[in-house]
């Protein structure tokens, strides 16, 4: 699967774990990611592709702002929660 920006990932490792993130770049291997609330899109985090488990989503980043970037991410989060119950 190819990862480009804007596609959403799920992290599975450190204090994130559990969130839904979109990739904002990448960084000599790793990928930056966003949520809107703890990570704006003007400071995403760098996490190593290993820790995060990617899902078929991908949001197109033009002119988004942290706040719909974080309904998106919640409306995307309730989508796959409802699909495991």
């Amino acid at each position: 699967m190819k990862i480009k920006t804007g596609s959403v990932v799920k992290a599975s490792a450190g204090r994130d774990c559990g969130g839904y993130f979109v990739v904002t770049g990448t960084d000599n291997g790793f990928f930056l990611i966003a949520d809107g609330k703890s990570r704006r899109l003007a400071k995403p985090k760098r996490k190593n592709p290993k820790h995060l488990a990617f899902t078929n989503s991908v949001i197109d980043l033009n002119d988004i702002t942290d706040k719909k970037l974080r309904r998106i991410l919640r409306e995307i989060g309730e989508a796959e929660r409802q699909e495991v119950i």
